[in-house]
């Protein structure tokens, strides 16, 4: 008998520490849940400027010569592109002018006319002969038209990709961000792209340029009259012409 009721004593004891067991498993298993989304939330930046960087890189212009089976040489317009590149080329140029003209194709004899004179283009603008490489490519299907590639590699500014959306724009119980008022994944997106884009200089997004030297005649100018005690202002006499109107007088 004694030994029964110590059996149940026994059982009755475990009972509470297999029940604590249990409870601190699982508390343990939401604090590791909630800590893993902690982190997987915080990899997001809240930033568009961060979320949608704006990079720099180096990528090619390039200017595509259409040249039909039957006429070599170039147009009016092909002239103005082909002498425009060579100019950016010498302004923004990382690398030697690349020219890619077709073979086995039915306009290959009036590509080597027109890709003479592209190279006579080329070297009139101040490209030194180093600067042009030429090489030859076959078309991957023959219905492509075969055309003169002419390109370079330049410093670019780029951003993207645009039109990710991970997430509801609207209410969901899926979307966190609207109830915790946070911008949506692709926020800014379009922004940072279109800035990339139109940037004349992609440096200026990481450095200001230098000071331009001052206008030494016309700060000479303004302290004389500022010595003599005249005005300083410039006139504009043909300003009186442009009005439109006495209005306010």
């Amino acid at each position: 008998m004694q030994n029964h009721i110590t059996s149940s004593h026994r059982s009755a004891v475990l009972k509470p520490g297999a029940l604590l067991l249990v409870v601190s498993t699982l508390l343990g298993g939401c604090f590791h849940t909630k800590e893993a989304k902690e982190e997987i939330t915080a990899a997001t930046p809240s930033d568009y400027r961060q979320r949608h960087p704006i990079v720099i890189q180096e990528a090619d212009r390039t200017v595509e010569v259409f040249v039909g089976s039957q006429r070599g040489g170039l147009t009016g317009s092909q002239r103005s592109d082909i002498g425009g590149l060579a100019q950016a080329w010498l302004r923004e140029g990382t690398g030697a002018i690349i020219i890619e003209q077709p073979v086995g194709t039915p306009n290959a004899v009036a590509a080597r006319d027109s890709l003479r004179e592209i190279h006579a283009v080329l070297t009139a603008a101040g490209v030194p002969p180093r600067g042009i490489k030429i090489r030859d490519y076959k078309p991957v299907s023959e219905r492509q038209f075969a055309t003169i590639r002419v390109n370079y590699p330049r410093i670019t500014a780029d951003a993207g990709p645009c039109g990710i959306w991970p997430e509801d724009i609207g209410p969901s119980i899926k979307n966190k961000s609207y109830f915790e008022n946070r911008q949506y994944h692709n926020f800014g997106c379009a922004t940072q792209r279109n800035m990339a884009a139109m940037v004349a200089n992609p440096s200026d997004l990481v450095q200001p340029r230098a000071e331009t030297p001052a206008d030494y005649p016309r700060r000479a100018l303004a302290f004389d009259k500022y010595r003599k005690g005249t005005t300083t202002a410039t006139t504009y006499p043909e300003s009186d012409k442009a009005k439109l109107s006495d209005v306010g007088k």
